[in-house]
Formats: C-alpha cells, structure tokens, sequence
C-alpha cells in the first residue's frame, strides 16, 4: 500500500471514530440553539456590505440604512483622512509583524501611539494590547497576588470579570455603585494591596460610576482605583477624557483601561494606561501582551491620527453631546423610557425580549438599524433597544429615527 494510500485510510479511520461524539455534540448544542430561539434570545447577524457609518447597506437590500447601534461615537469609522493615513503606513510598515512586541515586533510608531495616549490621558506611559478585552485579561492576574484583593462592581463588563477570575487575589464584588457595600467591604478589608475596579460607563445601561465618591473611599482605605473606560474615552466629558473628567477627578485615578476599536477610529486594540512602573512591569509579565501578535501598522494609524485630533479639538465631543441630548429629550417627551444618564448609549426600555426582537425588526423596514438587547447579555425581564449616537448623525438622521421609534411604538401599544 502506498504511502498516500495509507494517509487516506487514516484519515477516513479518524472520521470514523469520533464520528459518534461529534454527533453527540452536535445534538446537545442543536437542543441548546432551539431553546435559545423558543426564548426570543437568538442573535442573527445582519450583514452589513458598506464601511461602518451612520448610513450603511445591509446584504439582501441597496437601501440605506441609517444606524444607531454602533460604538462609533466620534463617526471616525470611515473618516477620510484617517482611512489616507492608514492607507500610507500600511504601505510603509506593512501588514503586520508575524511577532510578538518583545521578540521582533516593536515599531518606532507603537512607541509613539503609547506616548500620544499617555499625553492624552495626562499619564506616565501606556501599554498596546491587541483589544482592552486583553488589557483587562492581563491586568490583574500580572499585579495581584493572594495577598490582595480586589472589589469590584456586580454590572462590571464580562472582561473584567473573567480578567479578575484569573488573578489569585481574594475577589469581592459590591452592588451596583453601592458606595456603602463598597466601603463596608474596604473597611473589613485586611489585604495588602486593595485595587477597586470598575467600568466608568456602564455599556448596557448607559450609567456611569459615581468615581468622584469611589476615589474618596480609595484614599480613606488606602486603595488603588482601576476603571475601564470604553465607552467614554474621546467623548465623554468636556474635551473627551472620559469618566475622570465628567466627575471632576482628572489625574486621580491610578489605572486606565480603554479601546481603540470604539470611537477612536472603530478598528481594534486596547490599552492600559498609568504609572510607568506598572507599564514597565506589564511589559514583563502581562500574558495576552507577551503571547499576542502586535498590534497591525495599519490599525496603530489609526490610533496615530484620532489621537492628534483629539489633541487639538473637541469639536466632535461637543457634537455628540448634543446630539444625545437632543434624542434623549425627544424620546423622553413622546413617551418612551430611556436608561443611563447623559451619555450617548440611549436604552429605550421594553422589557421582554420578544418585543424587543420584534421592536428591532420594524425598525429596519423603516430604515433605521438597530438592535434589541435581552438575557443574558441583560437581565431577565429588561430587554431594550440599546441606541448609540454618534457625532456624525445629522440632526434629520436624529428626528427621523425619532419619528420611526414613535410610530413603531405606538403600533406595538409601547407608548400611546
């Protein structure tokens, strides 16, 4: 028998011998799916066949469709000039860098990006991760040990929590912005170093953490201050430094984690930023940082250009401030029940998931897209349509989805 012939007869061999345990499988996530979809919880994915926008074009239809859902809160996803300038790094530095940072993948423009963030957010250094999903998995396990603890916030996004189940530090969580929960934990607290973390905007309720009260708490028990802040940086507060500078406590939180892949220009990455002895030592010790390829030339663009005009203006920050008041007060006047505070993530409250399916469905055939939120990626019983505005919406982008909402609404007996 020929060599060929054998490598077939083995193959065929292992298809045949797992061929029971995969059908196995494949009826126990079939069953799975099936209740999921009998649950109203099942998640399509529309296709979209444009650049990200505040118009796009979904597959099936050459309508365009406004959006509402997406994280793209500066409109910097498709930005001309960012789009050029990526265009001649790309040409200049390559596709990528088959390396991770420490063996052969360090540019001269990684190091400037981790500088220009620094600047941004008034810090010592900062550290590229290829998502903050990877910032918040290598943060806690690299500088926390048994000795420690760490409190964090019960609505905490799902990186953070799985980044703290991976560090071997005493791990407590307090209700939701509870200062009290938070400091009678702190106070029964004997642990070495105490680090409390929390998100600075909540994604799903558009709620943000009461920071000015926690860095008081921090100082009283002498505790470390982590706060991720995705969906606040570039935006939220005055010239878009984010929670810190909406709560009047600039420079006083320790740790800073965040996003290239929301409003600073929607592609990907993530960071810590802080002290430069932490960077320092995430660079030696920070597992997703020491086994993940470095981040692409093209991407650090990007991040390159959003950051020299966020430097210089903050023009799209005050746009997208008053678009998000100019929606949140509309819908809140025809009836609807919007979540969070002044912040541009808008949750207009259904409650069950069907609806909100539903909800959603109608709104395409308006033209607006967005998207309904159910469990588990929010409590039983308080699915929403989560909308995002964006600066680039227009004030008629705005009104016409305002109008869709209201006579969806009524047809579905939401509002009168």
């Amino acid at each position: 028998m020929s060599i060929f012939s054998k490598m077939l007869l083995f193959r065929g061999a292992g298809r045949h011998y797992s061929a029971a345990a995969q059908t196995q499988l494949r009826d126990i996530l079939s069953t799975q799916l099936a209740g999921i979809k009998e649950a109203g919880t099942f998640k399509a994915e529309r296709i979209i066949t444009s650049s990200q926008s505040t118009q796009i074009t979904v597959q099936g239809s050459d309508q365009k469709i406004l959006n509402f859902c997406a994280n793209n809160y500066l409109g910097l996803a498709n930005n001309p000039e960012i789009v050029s300038y990526s265009q001649k790094l790309l040409e200049q530095y390559g596709a990528g860098l088959s390396s991770v940072r420490f063996i052969c993948g360090t540019q001269d423009i990684h190091k400037q990006l981790e500088r220009k963030i620094a600047q941004f957010h008034g810090r010592e250094d900062t550290i590229l991760y290829a998502s903050c999903f990877d910032a918040n998995a290598g943060l806690f396990e690299a500088i926390l040990t048994p000795e420690d603890a760490v409190f964090s916030d019960e609505l905490n996004h799902a990186s953070i929590i799985d980044g703290i189940r991976l560090c071997k530090a005493k791990k407590q969580r307090y209700k939701h912005r509870d200062l009290a929960d938070l400091e009678q934990q702190l106070k029964a607290s004997d642990a070495r170093l105490k680090l409390i973390a929390t998100d600075g905007v909540f994604s799903m309720d558009g709620n943000i953490a009461p920071l000015a009260r926690i860095v008081e708490l921090a100082k009283k028990y002498n505790a470390l201050v982590f706060v991720d802040e995705c969906h606040a940086t570039g935006f939220f507060g005055d010239t878009g430094r984010g929670t810190e500078e909406y709560d009047n406590v600039m420079g006083e939180v320790d740790i800073i984690n965040s996003t290239l892949g929301k409003a600073l220009g929607g592609a990907s990455g993530g960071y810590t930023t802080g002290p430069s002895e932490l960077i320092t030592f995430l660079r030696q010790k920070s597992r997703p940082y020491l086994f993940s390829n470095t981040l692409p030339p093209a991407v650090v663009a990007v991040g390159l250009k959003v950051m020299d005009m966020l430097l210089t203006s903050s023009e799209l920050t005050q746009r997208v401030q008053s678009n998000t008041q100019r929606f949140r007060k509309a819908m809140t006047k025809a009836g609807f029940t919007i979540a969070g505070e002044n912040h541009p993530i808008c949750p207009v409250m259904l409650g069950d998931a069907r609806l909100a399916s539903k909800f959603a469905d109608e709104m395409l055939t308006r033209g607006i897209y967005v998207i309904g939120f159910s469990y588990p990626v929010v409590p039983q019983g308080k699915a929403r349509i989560r909308v995002q505005i964006s600066a680039a919406h227009t004030e008629a982008e705005i009104d016409r989805a305002i109008s869709a909402f209201i006579e969806v609404g009524r047809s579905l007996k939401v509002i009168q």
